[in-house]
């Protein structure tokens, strides 16, 4: 049983939006003016066992730092998806190569330009500190701000329900 008031035994795959979800609303800056993020090692856990499980993902993010992608390759996160000024035709063009419906889909933004993935999407999440026009159109908010433990959130409930979570072999590895 979840905590989320969605059928998340439907959920094949998820989109992230990064700053304020897999990173906090504050990004510190190199001296030269390059965004340095902050990530979540429960997030990341939690993103790595999902990939293994055959949940599909995506970054979908206005960010141009290339580091993003790297961290997310890591994970075996391979659709990141960079400089997105429109998220929606990304959003949309992710789901029809993979096959995907709305309902299929989880997507989970913090912000105002997240608003037209997360109403395309069968579930909208937003993190406990999203701008509250995102929380009036979300499904589930997390107990967790952005950048400290939303994806782990919302994973762990979708893997639990599919029998992932602590009952898969794969659970006890990376």
């Amino acid at each position: 049983m979840s905590r989320i008031d969605y059928n998340i035994s439907q959920i094949k795959a998820v989109a992230f939006d990064v700053d304020g979800v897999l990173s906090p609303n504050t990004v510190p800056m190199s001296p030269d003016g390059e965004p340095q993020r902050m990530v979540n090692i429960k997030d990341g856990y939690a993103m790595q066992l999902a990939a293994r499980c055959g949940i599909k993902m995506a970054i979908i993010s206005g960010a141009r730092t290339e580091n993003i992608r790297a961290r997310f390759a890591l994970l075996g996160i391979h659709d990141v998806f960079l400089g997105a000024s429109q998220k929606l035709p990304v959003f949309r063009s992710w789901m029809e190569q993979n096959g995907l419906e709305p309902s299929q889909v989880a997507f989970v933004g913090d912000d105002i330009p997240d608003l037209p993935p997360m109403r395309e999407a069968g579930l909208a999440v937003a993190p406990r500190d999203a701008a509250p026009e995102v929380k009036n159109e979300a499904c589930f908010i997390t107990a967790a701000n952005g950048g400290y433990g939303v994806a782990r959130e919302l994973l762990e409930e979708i893997l639990k329900v599919n029998g992932h979570w602590l009952d898969d072999v794969k659970a006890f590895g990376w």
